[in-house]
């Protein structure tokens, strides 16, 4: 599965995104009534603002819609943020970690 960056850092610049994200966390199988839900919480948002925004999220590959009968579920796939970890965030802190645990150890070691 190949993942588009641009994508999904401008899905995870959101908001309203971020808290679909959050919700899905939590539980996974929602519905779009019960994501409306989680929205209106905090902002006045249509069904069609939160549609917009869900569609966006399963563009970017961060959320998977299964139809369940009538219903559609939504589900949070965190793979896509796992690997933007490993691209962009892992490879700049593994340098300063190694070195404050090499520095720990040091000071460890001294009588």
């Amino acid at each position: 599965m190949s993942v588009d960056d641009d994508l999904v850092f401008k899905a995870l610049a959101d908001t309203t995104r971020r808290r679909l994200l959050d919700a899905l966390f939590v539980r996974g199988g929602r519905t779009l009534g019960e994501l409306e839900q989680v929205v209106a919480e905090h902002t006045q948002m249509t069904r069609f603002g939160v549609s917009k925004h869900l569609k966006l999220l399963e563009e970017a590959g961060l959320v998977v819609a299964r139809k369940q009968g009538r219903e559609k579920l939504h589900y949070l796939n965190s793979v896509p943020i796992r690997l933007i970890h490993d691209r962009w965030i892992d490879k700049f802190t593994h340098h300063h970690v190694t070195a404050l645990t090499d520095l720990k150890r040091a000071l460890e070691e001294e009588p």
